[in-house]
């Protein structure tokens, strides 16, 4: 008979995915502190009895990360290293019944919406009243704030809607009480996220209320920093736009994923648009805020997608001259639309056609990024590594954008404060400067 570890009875977090489950994470663990139950996260001490891993069903490359995550804890409460084992998050919603027959090991599976269920099975209460507190892992300063739960779009290639559920937004006065909490414990930037943030409101108010929000969230004392993630482009709320150009706490920038732009791809991906109105859109943000920094994600290798839709879309990519931009190689996921299409594009194509989009984003972000020399920005430092303090301007969003590297021999700057810094140097995707006094 296998015996419990001499381990104390504390719980050990581990996120895999994107910011959404960070947030995820982070109220779980403020959950349990609150229930005085020891927890940290992704630590590397070995010291824990529990695990928790927290779980991305996305797409292949997602999955099979949390997948091979699970077997590791899995062989080590085997091997008596850990007394239990429990996963959560989307991976689990979705394929809950296959993995309880393929990794019986685990204690219990828990779904997306299921904390309480999850925290009542470590003996710990629900605490309603924390209103969202939540004990970060990110550095202090600044934080993930997720707006709203689930998608109603119907994207032909997401399976989101089948692990997050329908939209459901956070009413403006909790998220304004969450905003101000955050703030007390020196919180300085909030970064907005949600499935889709320009959704934000359709449910709960019956109009979309994103400007409203942003509005509100600008009047919490300590914020200095408003950042819009996740913004769909079909029926954006153009309001936002003219809180952005006339607000120094709203940072310009928007991170849109936009997916494609051939209209053949569009049509079968259901967009909601087209090439033409994807265009006037994106002319239309950076004519109204002129100073707009643009983030966006596209798929390559979707179905149907032959060399002409490709070319289409890298030819818009060269003219576009996104300031930032990602690549997502088609994933076949069961359960979606675009499962019942063939899936007929080459896995080499497909990383191929993505190397050769973001060959086309590193020269673009070079150029740019040259024209910054001789100007100076208000840089918010994250971190200290090697001889660098390293922070990130508003055109900036953490661990996906560019960085500003500072001299630590020359210079001296706190993190989690804010520095006039005067562009001294660029590469594709870092900055180089110095303090500027």
């Amino acid at each position: 008979m296998k015996t419990k570890t001499q381990k104390r009875n504390k719980v050990n977090v581990i996120t895999l995915g994107c910011s959404k489950n960070v947030v995820d994470s982070e109220v779980l663990m403020g959950q349990l502190r609150a229930n005085n139950i020891e927890v940290e996260h992704e630590s590397t001490k070995n010291d824990a009895s529990i695990i928790i891993i927290n779980t991305c069903g996305f797409i292949d490359n997602a999955k099979q990360e949390s997948i091979d995550t699970i077997l590791r804890y899995s062989d080590a409460k085997k091997k008596g290293l850990i007394d239990k084992l429990y996963v959560t998050g989307c991976l689990s919603e979705r394929y809950k019944p296959e993995l309880e027959k393929e990794i019986p090991n685990v204690n219990a599976y828990f779904g997306t919406r299921e904390l309480p269920r999850l925290l009542k099975t470590l003996k710990a209460d629900y605490k309603q009243e924390l209103l969202g507190e939540r004990l970060l892992t990110t550095p202090h300063h600044f934080a993930y704030f997720k707006i709203s739960e689930g998608c109603d779009r119907p994207c032909s290639f997401c399976a989101i809607p089948l692990m997050r559920g329908t939209h459901t937004s956070v009413p403006i006065e909790e998220l304004v009480a969450r905003a101000k909490s955050l703030a007390k414990n020196g919180t300085k930037e909030l970064i907005l996220i949600a499935q889709d943030t320009t959704y934000y409101g359709l449910d709960i108010y019956k109009k979309r209320r994103l400007a409203d929000l942003l509005s509100a969230l600008h009047e919490v004392e300590g914020i200095e920093w408003l950042r819009l993630h996740y913004a769909f482009p079909t029926g954006f709320p153009t309001d936002v736009l003219d809180l952005m150009k006339n607000n120094e706490k709203i940072c310009n920038y928007i991170d849109m994923p936009l997916q494609h732009i051939s209209d053949k791809i569009l049509k079968s991906m259901r967009r909601g648009t087209t090439k033409q109105k994807t265009i006037d859109l994106v002319n239309m943000i950076r004519d109204k805020v002129p100073d707009v920094a643009i983030r966006t994600t596209l798929i390559t290798g979707y179905p149907g997608e032959t060399e002409k839709e490709y070319e289409e879309m890298a030819q818009w990519v060269s003219e576009s001259r996104f300031d930032r931009l990602g690549v997502f190689t088609y994933s076949h996921e069961e359960n979606t639309h675009a499962y019942n299409l063939n899936d007929d594009v080459p896995m080499n194509v497909k990383k191929e056609r993505a190397d050769n989009i973001m060959n086309i984003q590193q020269e673009i972000s070079k150029e740019l990024n040259e024209e910054k020399i001789g100007k100076t920005f208000k840089v918010l430092f994250d971190k200290k590594e090697g001889d660098y303090f390293i922070g990130r301007t508003e055109y900036d969003s953490p661990e996906v954008d560019n960085e500003v590297l500072v001299d630590a021999n020359s210079n001296y700057i706190r993190m989690g404060d804010f520095a006039s810094i005067e562009i001294t140097g660029a590469e594709d995707y870092d900055l180089f400067g110095v303090v500027k006094e």
